[in-house]
This record gives C-alpha cells, sequence and structure tokens, in this order.
C-alpha cells in the first residue's frame, strides 16, 4: 500500500494541476501563444508527432550516450582516486579545477573543434554528467567504516574480497545518488548542446518552434524532453532497488517514519 500510495499521490497532484491549469486558460481566455491549454498542447504534440519523435530519438541517443561515458569512465577513476594517495594528490585537483570552468561557456569551443555533429553534443553530455558522478563515487568509497575494514583483515580477506564483498557494496548508495544526478544533467546538458549549434533534435525544435511562437509545440516538446529524463531517472532508480534493495528499504522506512 504505502508503494501504491507513493505513485499515486504524485499522479494525482499532476492530474489537479493539469485540471487547474485548463480551467485557469478557459476562464481567463489566456491566448495561446502565452500560456497554451493542456488539451491544445496535446492536439499539437499528437499533429507534429512524427517530427518530434524524430528529435526525441537524436536527443535520446545523445543523453544516453553522454550517460554511458560518464558511467563507465567516472566509476574506475573514482576507484583509483580512492585508494591510490598520489591519484588523489595530483589527478583530482586537476579534475575539480576544470570543473569549475562553466560548460556551458566552453560549448562553442567543442562545436569549433568537433563541428555541429553528435560528438560535440555528447563532449557536453559526458562533462556534465562526470563530476556529480565522480565526486560521489568517490565520497562511496572513501565512506567505509575503517573498525569494519579491519575486522575484514582480521580474518584474512585479501584486497579483490576486500573490495567486493565490503568496499564496493558501501558505496554504492552514493554511486547511485551520483547516477541520479547525471541522469538530470545529461537531458539539461544535450538540450543546451542543440541550442548552441544543431540541426536536429528536440533543442533545435525548440528553439524553432519558439521563433515562430508556436507555444503549444514549445510545451509539447517539453513534456517530451521531461518524459525522456524520468524514464532514465527511474531506471537508475530501479537498477538501484535491484542491486541495493536493503538501502531503498531504508530510505522508504525514512519516508514512512518522516510522514507519521
Amino acid at each position: 500500500m504505502a508503494r501504491i500510495r507513493s505513485v499515486a499521490q504524485p499522479l494525482l497532484l499532476a492530474l489537479a494541476v493539469l485540471v487547474l491549469w485548463e480551467a485557469a486558460v478557459r476562464l481567463f481566455d489566456v491566448p495561446n501563444y502565452l500560456l497554451p491549454a493542456p488539451t491544445a498542447i496535446l492536439a499539437d504534440l499528437a499533429r507534429r508527432w512524427p517530427r518530434i519523435l524524430g528529435g526525441a530519438w537524436i536527443t535520446g541517443l545523445e543523453i544516453l550516450g553522454g550517460f554511458g561515458m560518464a558511467v563507465v569512465i567516472s566509476l574506475p577513476l573514482a576507484t583509483g582516486i580512492a585508494f591510490s594517495a598520489w591519484m588523489a594528490r595530483t589527478i583530482y585537483p586537476l579534475i575539480v579545477a576544470f570543473q569549475v570552468v562553466p560548460k556551458i561557456a566552453i560549448a562553442p569551443i567543442f562545436v569549433i573543434w568537433f563541428g555541429i555533429g553528435w560528438i560535440s553534443k555528447l563532449t557536453l553530455v559526458f562533462l556534465l554528467c562526470f563530476f556529480p558522478m565522480l565526486v560521489n563515487n568517490v565520497a562511496g568509497f572513501r565512506g567505509i567504516n575503517p573498525e569494519i575494514m579491519d575486522f575484514a583483515r582480521s580474518t584474512g580477506a585479501n584486497s579483490w574480497r576486500l573490495f567486493w564483498r565490503i568496499r564496493l557494496p558501501s558505496a554504492l548508495p552514493s554511486i547511485f545518488t551520483g547516477l541520479r544526478i547525471g541522469a538530470v544533467n545529461a537531458v539539461t546538458g544535450a538540450v543546451v548542446a542543440e541550442f548552441i549549434a544543431s540541426d536536429r533534435g528536440l533543442g533545435y525544435l525548440l528553439l524553432e518552434y519558439n521563433g515562430n511562437l508556436l507555444a503549444s509545440a514549445v510545451f509539447a516538446t517539453v513534456f517530451v524532453l521531461s518524459a525522456i529524463g524520468l524514464s532514465i531517472y527511474y531506471a537508475v532508480e530501479g537498477i538501484e532497488r535491484l542491486a541495493i534493495p536493503w538501502h531503498t528499504a531504508q530510505r522508504q522506512s525514512e519516508k514512512v517514519g518522516e510522514q507519521t
């Protein structure tokens, strides 16, 4: 019942917001170019669906590609930083210094280097996902209770066994936190990259529709982008439930305790 409520309550709230939105637009006779009604947005989405679907496919590939690259690179790099004093002293400060630079500000440079094709957008998505993943991964590996490690060593466990049995399971909650943050940043990175230089994708469609004052088409495109971001976010959360059910169960019990 608690899981059903956790799903039903946000859906009911979203439905109530849509109903109020529709009623307010009709009651106050708001022009469509300022704030279209949800029914107008849905009708425009159905009318432009083939083109929006094509843009969603392109943008989705950019999001998944950059997100996947960040996962593959950040996890082994965080492992090395957490367990190597040399990497922690030399490589990690350089990465932090680079991440201070605003990615959106240097995005035009990627266009100069790689053109307006897929690689420049993939690079920006990767950079926006990479740092939160790396920081959370390092924090997870470093946050292990030293007493547990000392006890495990006293039983004769070797380094590999310590990693697979203690270090990695203990770090998984922080790792999945970084993955969820990266999933949100990936959508932002793909859209910003397409804003800067692109001839296709949902970001390009947003610029085109906005330039033509097609507000309902803009909202329809934003809703599709939100659906892509939510799909990736909840996919990560679903994998987290399978990988560390003990942690997700504890988090749910804490939420129930706060509500009571």
